[in-house]
């Protein structure tokens, strides 16, 4: 899974080495108290985005390249262009670009206003 999106404001956003997050919009939702938030995500060649949690759904879509996903307490995920990917809210995860050319998704977050996008993980 890639990554996602440890996205707070609008705009690029402070990041790990080798992610780069841009916000394309956030909005709220019909469900109360939740926003959703569309970034589009890029991880360089053999980068990780870390282990994290969301306050909501994860929905990505990769748009070029590859990844793999890691969940805890599942087998790793290989995911390419083209397809998708479902995280639920809470779930501990991990994505790495295992290629060599960057991979580019779009990542959409369904989440509780007024928390971080995304917590790390222990």
């Amino acid at each position: 899974m890639f990554l996602i999106c440890l996205a707070a404001a609008a705009g690029a956003l402070a990041q790990p080495g080798g992610i780069k997050r841009t916000v394309i919009t956030r909005g709220d939702v019909s469900v109360p108290n939740r926003e959703a938030v569309v970034a589009h995500v890029e991880l360089a060649p053999g980068a990780t985005a870390g282990r994290h949690t969301h306050p909501g759904d994860e929905i990505t879509y990769f748009l070029d390249g590859e990844g793999e996903l890691l969940v805890d307490g599942a087998p790793p995920r290989r995911v390419k262009a083209g397809e998708a990917i479902i995280i639920p809210a809470g779930v501990v995860h991990d994505a790495r670009n295992p290629g060599s050319t960057t991979t580019k998704l779009v990542g959409v977050y369904v989440v509780e206003k007024g928390q971080p996008l995304a917590t790390p993980a222990r």
